[in-house]
């Protein structure tokens, strides 16, 4: 009778191994029919985005599969609901979380046939013809419906809104002089916008894959950097024009994917972490820069870094070690290691001075806590315990509180204010309850800040800094991130870099 049964099971097994094979090739089906005209052979992305599984990885099934059943509002994505049955939306759901039958590819062919100029700068003023402070703009970003909007830092109004690419990523970068604004998606996209005429100037797909670009401290060169392929793009910032592909192959020959680029302006250089493979690089940007790397071995592979105030060490982390690294740059060593047991997102965390003296603070994305760090001895000041692991962590030279968000806890509805000073929880706000409340920025002067409610019923908060009075509602679209245009090219104590 066991034998019958385990037999019987095997027969139900088999069964069902070799009936997935032509679900997943009637979705692949499907997917020609009703949706490659829009999201490219191969599933690359064209008018929509790529559906590859590095590009889905942040995902959830359930919420592909609410697209493709119900589409996505204020977009050409319409809702499948009424042609595909739930059984062939499953199967497609699965399909589009499988490689490709081809290995994608971006070439520099690639990157060329997509570049596109979209204004003539040489026509235009270059004065703002706003009449709002250049240099008190937010740049905004709606997750919810792919947009951006340009906010009036004074009037908390918003000047333009347009779309953009999916899933912008790694924040929004800005030449030295505020004009202007480059973006990247998700899905390899960089787009670069004139604040001044509120106007798209120029676009380019740099990958397939792409973690975020940097803008030299001259405002001359773009670097971006790709998980797929694997490597660093080099783009003339005046119009997105491809200068250089640098595959990221470490010395010993591995391929990498790269975590992260930022600029590093007192260097004068970018910095490049791989994630496969134990090194950071250094791009000297002096004289005429011919963009080759100087390796830095790591303690281990790097998922995220920030700096220090005068950028001569990196505070870097990694999800295989559980914890962080200091790295000096000058002399390409490690100094020593830091306990950050909670994996924090740490070009998300802050810093200031506390009795004369730097501390960095970061939020942990999976336990609920603070480290606040000395930069001097490299030594934890302080964990404090919060309601929730956090994302994002904000101050200003001018507020007594640095803000952080619980983002990735069951209260995410609460946001935390810590005294600088003290490091205690000096108030916990909950400016919507049952809605997340994440990422704040101030104010050039720092008199106000402005917080996200992520929402699809969302709205961006205006408070006055000092006395936490709230000011105005803005409603909107999961707005995430958002980014004042003074506070980051003056790269000011308290902001993202």
């Amino acid at each position: 009778m066991r034998r019958m049964l385990v037999a019987h099971l095997l027969w139900i097994s088999a069964a069902q191994a070799g009936a997935a094979v032509p679900a997943l090739e009637h979705a692949a089906e499907n997917y020609q029919q009703h949706c490659q005209s829009c999201h490219g052979i191969n599933r690359l992305g064209g008018a929509g985005p790529a559906l590859l599984p590095e590009s889905l990885s942040r995902i959830k099934p359930d919420e592909i599969r609410s697209v493709i059943q119900n589409g996505r509002p204020a977009s050409q994505m319409a809702g499948y609901a009424n042609v595909f049955s739930p059984a062939q939306i499953d199967a497609l759901v699965d399909y589009l979380q499988q490689p490709p039958a081809t290995p994608p590819t971006w070439s520099n062919d690639d990157i060329l046939g997509s570049h596109s100029m979209l204004a003539d700068l040489s026509k235009l003023p270059t004065t703002p013809q706003h009449g709002a402070d250049p240099l008190n703009l937010f740049v905004v970003v709606e997750a919810g419906d792919h947009h951006i909007d340009i906010l009036d830092g004074d009037r908390f109004e918003v000047l333009a809104r347009f779309a953009s690419h999916f899933a912008v990523h790694g924040g929004p970068k800005f030449s030295p002089d505020g004009r202007f604004v480059y973006f990247a998606s998700r899905d390899g996209w960089i787009s670069l916008y004139d604040l001044h005429n509120l106007k798209l100037i120029a676009e380019v797909r740099a990958g397939l894959n792409t973690r975020n670009l940097a803008v030299s401290k001259d405002g001359r060169w773009v670097l971006v950097g790709n998980y797929l392929p694997g490597n660093v793009v080099v783009l003339d910032a005046r119009d997105l024009s491809l200068v250089k592909t640098i595959p990221t192959i470490g010395q010993d020959g591995t391929a990498s994917r790269v975590s992260a680029v930022y600029s590093a302006p007192p260097r004068d250089s970018f910095i490049v972490a791989l994630k496969d493979v134990k090194e950071v690089w250094e791009l000297s940007l002096a004289g005429t820069p011919d963009f080759e790397p100087r390796r830095i071995p790591a303690g281990d592979v790097l998922d995220d870094f920030s700096f220090s105030p005068d950028y001569k060490q990196l505070l870097a982390t990694s999800r295989k070690a559980q914890g962080g690294q200091v790295i000096d740059l000058d002399s390409g060593k490690v100094i020593t290691d830091i306990p950050l047991p909670g994996m924090p997102h740490l070009g998300s965390g802050t810093y200031w001075k506390r009795n004369g003296e730097w501390v960095f603070a970061t939020p942990n994305i999976s336990k609920g806590l603070i480290s606040v760090i000395d930069f001097k001895t490299w030594k934890l000041i302080k964990e404090i315990p919060t309601l929730g692991p956090g994302f994002f962590m904000r101050s200003h030279v001018n507020s007594r509180y640095a803000w952080s968000d619980v983002f990735f806890g069951p209260d995410n509805d609460a946001i935390h204010l810590i005294d600088k000073q003290t490091l205690e929880i000096a108030h916990t706000l909950r400016p919507m309850p049952g809605k997340t409340a994440a990422h704040v920025e101030f104010t050039r002067d720092g008199r106000y800040l402005l917080l996200s409610i992520w929402a699809t019923d969302g709205a961006l908060i205006v408070y006055d800094s000092n006395t936490l009075e709230e000011i105005k509602r803005i409603p909107m679209n999961k707005p995430s991130g958002k980014y004042n245009v003074g506070n980051k090219i003056e790269f000011a104590e308290g902001t993202s870099h």
